[in-house]
C-alpha cells in the first residue's frame, strides 16, 4: 500500500486523573451482575476527576509530558489546538489557558474545537493543513485532546465515565505516525444522538440511536477516504482503530467495517462467521484496548489512547505498517483515514507508554468515588479549593473561583 508520509504525529503523552473506581466493586454496588460491565461494556476500571482536577489541568499535564518526554521546546510549538467537549467556559477557550501554562509562544495561534468526541480529529487534520500550506515556517503544531466524561451516579451512563487528556505534536516527518493526505474521508449529518444544552451539566442522550449514529457515520468516512473504491482494506492493515466510548463499541464497529468489505452479515447464529469475526478483531482491534479498558470515555482523546495502546506494545514489530484510525464525534461529524507508523516508533515506547502513572493511581472507595462526584457538582462555583482535601499533594491544580475567575496553582 503506497503512503504520502508528509506529516504526523511526532509526539503522544496521557495524563489522567489521580483516582479510579474498580467496576466490579461498581456493580456490586449498584446490584449488578459485574459481568455486564466487564463484558457488556468491556471496561475494567474508569478514571475519576477530583474538582481540583479539570480540562486545563490534564490538558497541561499532558502537553508538558510529550514536550519533556520527546525533548520538544516550546518555542517550536506555532499552533496549539484543544479538542473538547467539556470547555470551563462559554467563551475563553481551554486552549489560552494551556497555552499560558505550557510557556509557548505569543506568536503561537491557539484555539479550541468543539463537536462532542471528534474535535481532536478535527484538529489533527487542520494541523496537518496547516503545515501543508506553509504557515508553519518549520514549527510544529500540539493538539491536546482532554475531557471529563460524567453522567451521574445512578445513571445509566455511571459505568461509561474517565477522564484523561491526550497531547500530540503534529510535525513533518514525524517519528511516530504519518497521516496519508490522500486517504482522509470526512462525514457529517446534523442528528440528536448526544447533546448537552448550555443550561445541562449533564448531556442527554439517546443511546441506541447514537450507536446506529456512529456506524453510519463509519460508513460514509470510510467511503470517503476510499474514494469509492470496493477494494477490501481491512486485511492489508495491521490494525483498526476507533473512537471508544466504551470498549464494546469498537468491537461493533469493526463487525461493520467487515460487513461492509465482505458484503457478509456477521451473527452469533452464523457460528462460521461470527468466529472469523471474533478473530479478526482479536487481531486487529482489541490488543489495543488495554488503555481503553483502565481508563474509561475519555471523549476527544479515546481513540488516540488507543494509538498510545498500540504504538507502545507494537512500535517496533509495525514498524511501516498502515492501520486507520476512525474518529467520531455525536451531532455528528467523523473522519476515517490511514497512517503509517514510523520507522523508528518503537524507540519511543517508554516515553510515551503511561503504565507507571496508571500504577501510581489512587483506588476509590464507591463512598470516596460518590463523595467526589457530589464535590464536583459545585466546584465552579467554588472560591477555594484545597487539592490535599482529595488526596492531591502534587501538580497543577484548579483552586476555585473567585471574582469570576478561575485560578490555578502548582503545588
Amino acid at each position: 500500500m503506497i503512503l504520502n508520509p508528509t506529516t504526523g504525529i511526532d509526539a503522544l503523552a496521557f495524563a489522567g486523573p489521580a483516582g479510579y473506581v474498580d467496576m466490579t466493586e461498581l456493580a456490586q454496588a449498584r446490584g449488578v451482575d459485574p459481568a455486564k460491565y466487564l463484558l457488556g461494556l468491556g471496561q475494567n476500571s474508569m478514571a475519576i476527576a477530583a474538582p481540583c482536577e479539570d480540562t486545563v489541568t490534564m490538558a497541561v499535564a499532558a502537553g508538558q509530558q510529550a514536550l519533556q518526554q520527546f525533548d520538544i521546546d516550546p518555542d517550536d510549538i506555532g499552533t496549539l489546538i484543544v479538542g473538547t467537549e467539556t470547555g470551563i467556559d462559554h467563551s475563553k477557550p481551554v486552549a489560552v489557558y494551556a497555552h499560558e501554562l505550557l510557556g509557548l509562544s505569543q506568536n503561537c495561534r491557539t484555539f479550541e474545537t468543539k463537536h462532542a468526541c471528534y474535535g481532536a480529529m478535527a484538529g489533527l487534520t487542520a494541523s496537518m493543513d496547516w503545515i501543508a500550506s506553509g504557515r508553519a515556517r518549520g514549527r510544529k503544531a500540539m493538539v491536546i485532546a482532554s475531557d471529563i466524561a460524567r453522567y451521574g451516579l445512578n445513571t445509566a451512563g455511571e459505568p461509561t465515565q474517565g477522564a484523561g487528556a491526550v497531547a500530540m505534536v503534529v510535525a513533518p516527518e514525524p517519528r511516530l505516525l504519518s497521516i496519508d493526505p490522500m486517504h482522509i474521508g470526512d462525514y457529517t449529518r446534523q442528528v440528536m444522538d448526544f447533546w448537552r444544552p448550555l443550561y445541562s451539566k449533564y448531556a442527554f442522550a439517546d443511546g441506541h440511536y447514537s450507536i446506529q449514529c456512529y456506524l453510519d457515520a463509519l460508513s460514509g468516512a470510510h467511503n470517503d477516504a476510499l474514494n469509492g473504491s470496493s477494494d477490501a482494506l481491512l486485511d492489508r492493515l495491521a490494525a483498526s482503530l476507533y473512537h471508544v466510548p466504551f470498549v464494546k463499541m469498537a468491537f461493533k464497529a469493526h463487525q461493520r467495517l467487515l460487513e461492509i468489505e465482505t458484503g457478509n452479515s456477521y451473527s452469533k447464529e452464523q457460528a462460521d462467521g461470527w468466529q472469523q469475526l471474533q478473530e479478526h478483531f482479536g487481531e486487529k482491534v482489541a490488543p489495543w484496548l488495554k488503555l481503553n479498558a483502565e481508563i474509561g470515555n475519555i471523549y476527544t482523546g479515546s481513540l488516540f489512547l488507543s494509538l498510545i495502546d498500540l504504538l507502545r506494545q507494537a512500535g517496533t514489530s509495525l514498524a511501516g505498517e498502515t492501520i486507520s484510525l476512525f474518529s467520531y464525534g455525536s451531532g455528528c461529524g467523523a473522519t476515517f483515514c490511514l497512517g503509517q507508523i514510523a520507522a523508528q516508533a518503537g524507540d519511543w515506547s517508554a516515553q510515551l507508554d503511561p503504565a507507571t502513572q496508571l500504577q501510581q493511581r489512587r483506588r476509590l472507595s464507591i463512598d470516596e468515588y460518590e463523595q467526589l462526584i457530589n464535590a464536583s457538582e459545585n466546584a465552579d462555583t467554588e472560591a477555594q479549593l484545597n487539592p490535599a482535601d482529595y488526596g492531591l499533594d502534587s501538580g497543577l491544580f484548579y483552586t476555585g473561583t473567585r471574582d469570576h475567575i478561575r485560578h490555578y496553582e502548582h503545588f
